[in-house]
Parts: C-alpha cells; sequence; structure tokens
C-alpha cells in the first residue's frame, strides 16, 4: 500500500496503481491516471463524508483549479475568510454544502454552474438602477 500524501490529504492510500520509477535523485513513484484517482477521491468526500476537513475543502478546491479569492468571489467572501477555513479546519455548513454542489455539478458535466454564480456576483456589483413598470392591459411590465 501507498501512502498518496501528495495530494494534500493525510488518509489517502492507494491499494495499486503506483509502481517505482528510477530517477537521478533517486526512486520516486509513479501513480496511473492521476486525474482519474483525484476525481475518485473528490467524488468520495462529496458523497461520503459528513463534513469536511480544512485540507479536504482545499483539495476540492484546488480540483476545481480556483483560488482562494476566486471562490471567496462566489460566497460573496474575502480570500482571508478561505484561508481560515483551510488553514484551522473549520469550514462553515453552508460553505461545506456549496462547494460539494460546485464540485459534484462540475465533475457531472454541468460546468455551467460557475456561469451562473459569476452573472450572479456581476449582478451584486451592478449599480441599482432604477426600474420602471407600467400597467398595460395585458398586465403589468416593464417600461421599455
Amino acid at each position: 500500500m501507498y501512502h498518496y500524501t501528495e495530494c494534500g490529504l493525510p488518509n489517502v492510500w492507494l491499494a495499486n496503481g503506483v509502481k517505482p520509477h528510477a530517477t537521478p535523485y533517486g526512486e520516486a513513484m509513479v501513480i496511473e491516471n492521476v486525474e482519474g484517482l483525484h476525481r475518485a477521491i473528490g467524488m468520495q468526500l462529496v458523497h461520503r463524508k459528513p463534513y469536511l476537513t480544512g485540507c479536504e475543502f482545499r483539495f476540492l478546491r484546488k480540483e476545481l483549479d480556483l483560488s482562494q479569492n476566486a471562490l471567496a468571489g462566489y460566497f460573496g467572501n474575502d480570500a482571508q475568510s478561505v484561508a481560515l477555513w483551510e488553514k484551522r479546519g473549520r469550514v462553515p455548513k453552508w460553505a461545506d454544502r456549496f462547494l460539494r454542489a460546485i464540485y459534484r455539478e462540475h465533475m457531472e458535466g454541468n460546468a455551467h454552474i460557475r456561469e451562473i454564480i459569476a452573472r450572479l456576483n456581476d449582478m451584486d456589483r451592478q449599480e441599482h438602477e432604477r426600474q420602471v413598470f407600467e400597467d398595460t392591459p395585458q398586465g403589468w411590465r416593464a417600461a421599455a
């Protein structure tokens, strides 16, 4: 069994799929299909863990290729908050659930969820314009 600490998680062991490889610097281990392995780890975290630890939260964030700042933007938060959750291991339940949803949707092929979140954040940043409505024979409508 190979203790796979390179993923940043302390409790991942590989039963197979690992081969030793000689390098000029000594022996290294080559892992077959690292992308598939990381996907399996991520889906296990999303579906089987009741609460994510800070390092598990970081693993999912990195698998989504998001910086702390980018993820904080999705949450309407600051990067320092995300850094503290990852460091101290106390992830708010809402952030835990939200990251799981983003990861699952992304891995199942619905990458549009990130676009929706980005669009909502853009709308939050826009100035609130005056919205004018008018009563028409067909009912209330936004004025042109």
